[in-house]
């Protein structure tokens, strides 16, 4: 065999060799992949849950003279009490709620109250929104017969609606307590970050870790700390005007406040509140509702780009867009990949090109 034929044999065979590995290496993957799939939502939960909560950790840690895993405990608990409280007064409003609206209908007093006199008048949507209104009123019977089959045909999906809100909240508890177990060996967490980040970025890795973390605490503060805050103050107005339903109009306030047009959910508020309760105090609720729908105006700039390294335009439409995309945690994702992209992109362009624009 000549020295050619020697070395195309050796190269062929570290060739094989190669390959065998890596298939291999692809097919453990995949199976670990495979395994771990039904609790990967579970972790990416709790490690974003844990990045966000992390300053308060260290905080309560500190309090409890260093005491880590106390300290991931009593956290644990303080977050799943926040989490179920709400819940479960949601839950009891939205049974009352139904059991009152049934017995009204089995006992023939159910009453809708009559439309705002001027409600006729509003542009496009006012004349059609008054008469299926007034309908109502008159005679909920036939109004019921007439959207029958737009009934029918709404049941399965706030069916579904409904079952996918109870198994979010199952799945947000279970992550609070993946969380727990992170926060209790935070040590080890934060080592094992360093050396993802430093394997994937190289010498940067340091640099990229600290802009998902910051990416993390902006998007927590800044889209769902301000919806948490503007639906507070929107449940408060909800139960001083005596709104049917306050629990439920709250969560949906929420909702549309994460997706970022919980004003337009407070006109159907303030319209009925027109029709339930005195002019004076309808005002007054009409001007909280304003007042509630501009607060993220003013709290957005400063939570969403407190310590975050990108403009806030970039993770303001990473959050959105992801959310779009994913659901509720497209909101981290997206703001995540949106800004480790903006910043490669900058390093490819070189520094010089490094320009701030409104960040």
């Amino acid at each position: 065999m000549t020295i050619a034929e020697q070395s195309n044999k050796e190269y062929v065979d570290r060739a094989v060799e190669v390959s065998i590995n890596v298939g291999l290496l692809v097919l453990l993957g995949a199976v670990c992949f495979y395994i771990v799939r039904p609790f990967l939502l579970l972790v990416v939960w709790g490690i974003i849950i844990a990045i966000a909560v992390y300053p308060a950790f260290r905080s309560f840690a500190r309090l409890l003279g260093g005491r880590g895993t106390l300290a991931a405990i009593l956290l644990t608990l303080l977050m799943l009490s926040v989490l179920i409280v709400p819940c479960n007064l949601l839950t009891g409003t939205l049974v009352e709620g139904v059991h009152s609206v049934t017995a009204q209908l089995k006992d023939g007093t159910l009453a809708i109250p009559s439309p705002p006199p001027n409600l006729k008048n509003w542009p496009l949507i006012g004349a059609p929104i008054a008469s299926v209104w007034e309908l109502a009123s008159s005679n909920l019977t036939a109004t019921i017969e007439k959207f029958a089959p737009q009934i029918r045909a709404a049941i399965p999906t706030l069916l579904a609606f409904s079952a996918g809100i109870g198994l979010s909240v199952v799945q947000f508890v279970l992550a609070v307590l993946v969380t727990g177990v992170f926060l209790a060996n935070a040590q080890t967490g934060a080592k094992v970050a360093r050396s993802f980040a430093d394997r994937i970025f190289g010498t940067r890795g340091a640099e990229f870790e600290q802009l998902a973390a910051s990416t993390i605490r902006s998007v927590t503060s800044g889209i769902l700390g301000v919806a948490v805050i503007q639906s507070f103050f929107a449940s408060i107005g909800f139960l001083a005007v005596g709104l049917p339903g306050a629990g439920l109009w709250a969560f949906a306030f929420l909702i549309a406040a994460v997706l970022q047009f919980g004003a337009l959910l407070l006109i159907p508020a303030v319209i009925y509140a027109f029709t339930i309760t005195t002019t004076t105090k309808a005002v007054v609720f009409l001007i909280w509702c304003a007042i509630v729908g501009l607060m993220d105006n003013v709290l957005k700039p400063l939570l969403l780009g407190r310590g975050a390294v990108v403009p806030i335009a970039v993770v303001f439409l990473g959050a959105i867009g992801g959310f779009m995309s994913m659901g509720l945690i497209g909101l981290f994702v997206g703001a995540i990949v949106l800004s480790v992209g903006y910043k490669l992109v900058l390093a490819w362009l070189g520094d010089s090109a490094a320009i701030s624009f409104g960040g």
